[in-house]
């Protein structure tokens, strides 16, 4: 008995190599238990069973069998509605500390029957319900609080379903390589800092708000603000206007502008806040911190890059992200 318990235990709960293609929801990866009301259908079919033996009813038995065939039935359709599902992970979408990751999974149906109420679960956290029409796809998710920046690891993901009547859970457990991304919280009314004008450098060629003096081809992190739509439209491809005055200053942020003796969160938070803010103005500006540099640059790519180096800092190697 000890040996089976053993056996049972590594089978269940034995760490698994996360599949990143994708996994198949074949006969060993799913199991099923009776549910609360399961147990309860079955203790009344015994009881049934007895009273109808006791005092001799025919038609009692006849409805105790036929009762208990439908019990087994709903235990295959329970078992059939995730058999053959083919799970692939959705990447997860970054997101700032104190909010809520969250973390889907795609589930493809190639048979031709549709799958009803199947539902995603994150470690506690209990996600959407979705059905799966036949030959079709569909996203579940979960959330889970992201509390500090990093890198955010789930706990192991279960997709499960009580389909059709309840009496019985069928679950499946999802290893994947998923993981989120949890920038810095934005700290509160925080100026940006001034901009360091440039030594000795003429103006004339870079991104500010100045007289424009021309296009350059487009440049990947370049401001969707800049970009020449009118000659896009008449298919000349994409071009950024340049305008005069741009080049003469420039915003870096980095630790030397805060207090030294603020908290490394704190600055962190500080920092996140600036990047926010100096994307939202449509600034071209770097990062600097003791072990990265991030050079200057614009746009929603460059912003991502900026906040990537604030959450997951320090880093192991010192190392410089280009722009």
């Amino acid at each position: 008995m000890q040996a089976i318990l053993n056996a049972l235990r590594t089978r269940l709960l034995r760490p698994h190599t996360p599949h990143a293609g994708g996994i198949v929801l074949v006969q060993r990866r799913i199991f099923i238990l009776p549910t609360r009301a399961g147990v309860a259908f079955a203790l009344i079919l015994m009881l049934m069973l007895a009273g109808s033996i006791n005092y001799g009813l025919g038609l009692g038995v006849l409805l105790t069998f036929l009762l208990a065939s439908f019990g087994i039935t709903a235990m295959l359709h329970t078992f059939r509605n995730l058999a053959g599902l083919r799970v692939t992970t959705v990447r997860s979408k970054a997101v700032f500390a104190g909010e809520l990751a969250r973390f889907s999974v795609c589930l493809h149906n190639p048979a031709q029957t549709q799958r009803h109420a199947i539902q995603l679960a994150c470690g506690k956290h209990q996600g959407d319900v979705v059905d799966v029409a036949s030959d079709g796809s569909s996203i579940a998710s979960a959330t889970l609080p992201a509390p500090k920046r990093g890198v955010l690891r789930p706990p192991r993901l279960v997709l499960y379903t009580r389909f059709p009547v309840g009496l019985y859970c069928a679950w499946a457990l999802i290893d994947t390589d998923t993981q989120c991304l949890v920038y810095p919280k934005p700290a509160l009314g925080t100026p940006l800092p001034l901009r360091v004008a440039t030594r000795g450098e003429a103006v004339g060629t870079g991104i500010g708000p100045n007289d424009f003096v021309g296009l350059r081809p487009y440049q990947p992190g370049d401001s969707a603000r800049h970009i020449a739509w009118k000659a896009a439209a008449r298919e000349h491809g994409l071009l950024t206007k340049q305008f005069s005055g741009g080049s003469a200053a420039e915003l870096w942020l980095s630790f030397d502008l805060l207090p030294a003796t603020m908290d490394l969160e704190d600055k962190l938070s500080r920092l996140t806040r600036w990047i926010l803010d100096a994307y939202a103005g449509g600034l071209a500006f770097g990062l600097k911190l003791p072990n990265t540099t991030v050079d200057i640059g614009s746009g929603e790519h460059h912003r991502e890059r900026c906040l990537e180096a604030l959450a997951l800092y320090p880093a192991a190697a010192e190392f410089r992200i280009p722009a």
